[in-house]
């Protein structure tokens, strides 16, 4: 662990230029920097005393949503004199976390330490948690080991190991072996996760196949955001393109609209939303959609969330928004919910993908590009109940919004069978939570 902490902190050290402009210039990288470097939250200490504790781990929104459930459910089941307590690596994630649990979370929610020995010692000994939750992945090796020299149990929900991780895991398979078997219980998503954990080095009896969270994943009933988009939509279909990302300079969102508005030349007559993956790049996609050239040499009019209601009265003109930047954390999911065509992110590039049970639970007829690993399990069963269309690329996409806006009946009945697949394969979460008290009692 000597050798690991002086890596960590050479990385540190050598990136410290980077990172020291990252902080000067964005209040992304500026935002809980004390937490990170191990000073505990007066407000986290007051909501623990006098509580045993379990602390959750959730990296970012993806893992919130997943988590928001489980910490509910398992706190319910634990009873009183337990206190669920809720880290988060990313900004995002942070106040996502702090939306979902509402009032009852507040001094609850804070960012989880850099894996330095006192930066965890100092939450470790405030928190004194009974068991530790990390949510999919998020495995540091400091941790892991601080928490074994405290007898404090440590479970990994809603595990999964993608593609690349797998390959790279079984180059370095002594080392990381060590490290799984650290993790006293792994709560897979799928068979084929839970082999991978154990061909990586995890022991047999420590992972438990119990599916996925996120197919417990629900949205919010009522979103005013999503009524806004209806009004803004007055009538016409609505497309929603969300968790669209970018790679090496290629922009998921110019291929999204150049399909959009394929489908409006063929006479539909579409609202498109879309909704990018990461803050940081909300601006920069506004205001290349703002400059999208129409064949007609007109700009697209482009309406944003944090700026006006969408409606046409906020426009001079009285011309109609064509295209909605959704530019706000937590309301994709309802935001699917008014959609008649759903584009699933993150999969034109190779980026892996994003969840497309999220507007399947609404029995939206969803669409993903060929880049689908990270949920592959998911995609899987909704190719299997025809609940799902995979596209290759651009012009793909542009068909496949075509046909599903042409042939409404169709795609409703697509839509269906996908939704059929979400509600089929719920029960995780109860699952988990009947795993981790017993891991708690043992």
């Amino acid at each position: 662990m000597a050798l690991y902490s002086l890596l960590l902190l050479a990385v540190l050290v050598v990136g410290s230029p980077y990172w020291l402009v990252r902080m000067a210039t964005s209040g992304r990288y500026r935002a809980g920097l004390g937490e990170r470097l191990g000073r505990v939250p007066v407000a986290l200490r007051e909501a623990v005393r006098g509580r045993k504790v379990v602390w959750v781990h959730a990296v970012s929104v993806g893992e919130v949503l997943a988590a928001t459930r489980l910490v509910a459910e398992l706190e319910a089941a634990l009873g009183d004199g337990w206190r669920m307590v809720v880290s988060t690596t990313t900004a995002t994630g942070q106040a996502l976390a702090r939306e979902r649990l509402g009032a009852s979370g507040e001094g609850r929610v804070f960012y989880y330490p850099l894996d330095f020995a006192w930066a965890v010692r100092a939450y470790l000994r405030a928190l004194q948690p009974k068991l530790l939750v990390l949510m999919e992945s998020e495995l540091w090796p400091r941790m892991l080991v601080e928490c074994g020299r405290r007898g404090i149990p440590v479970a990994v929900a809603n595990a999964r190991v993608s593609d690349r991780s797998y390959a790279r895991g079984l180059r370095v398979k002594a080392v990381w072996g060590k490290v799984l078997g650290m993790v006293g219980l792994f709560l897979a998503q799928s068979d084929e996760d839970g082999k991978r954990l154990v061909g990586l080095g995890a022991r047999a009896d420590a992972v438990r196949v119990v599916g996925n969270l996120k197919y417990d994943v629900r949205a919010a009933k009522a979103s005013r955001v999503a009524e806004l988009i209806q009004r803004a939509a007055a009538g016409r279909p609505i497309v929603v393109a969300g968790s669209t990302v970018d790679l090496e300079r290629l922009d998921e969102e110019r291929m999204v609209v150049a399909a959009w508005r394929e489908t409006v030349l063929a006479g539909f007559d579409a609202l498109l939303v879309v909704a990018p993956r990461h803050p940081p790049r909300f601006d920069h996609v506004a205001r290349m959609i703002c400059g999208y050239r129409t064949l007609t040499a007109s700009d697209l009019k482009v309406g944003v969330r944090s700026e006006n209601a969408f409606t046409e009265s906020e426009w001079g003109d009285g011309l109609p928004v064509e295209v909605i930047v959704l530019d706000t954390i937590g309301d994709l999911a309802a935001v699917y919910g008014v959609a008649d065509v759903a584009f699933v992110g993150g999969s034109l590039v190779e980026r892996g993908g994003h969840n497309p049970l999220e507007p399947a639970q609404f029995g939206v007829p969803v669409v993903m590009g060929p880049s689908f690993e990270n949920f592959r399990e998911i995609v899987a069963k909704m190719q299997a109940a025809d609940g799902i269309r995979i596209v290759q690329d651009e012009d793909g996409l542009e068909a496949a919004m075509v046909e599903l806006l042409t042939d409404r009946e169709a795609a409703k009945a697509m839509g269906e069978r996908g939704r059929a697949v979400f509600e089929a394969q719920s029960g995780a979460t109860g699952r988990a939570v009947e795993a981790l008290v017993g891991l708690v009692q043992r």
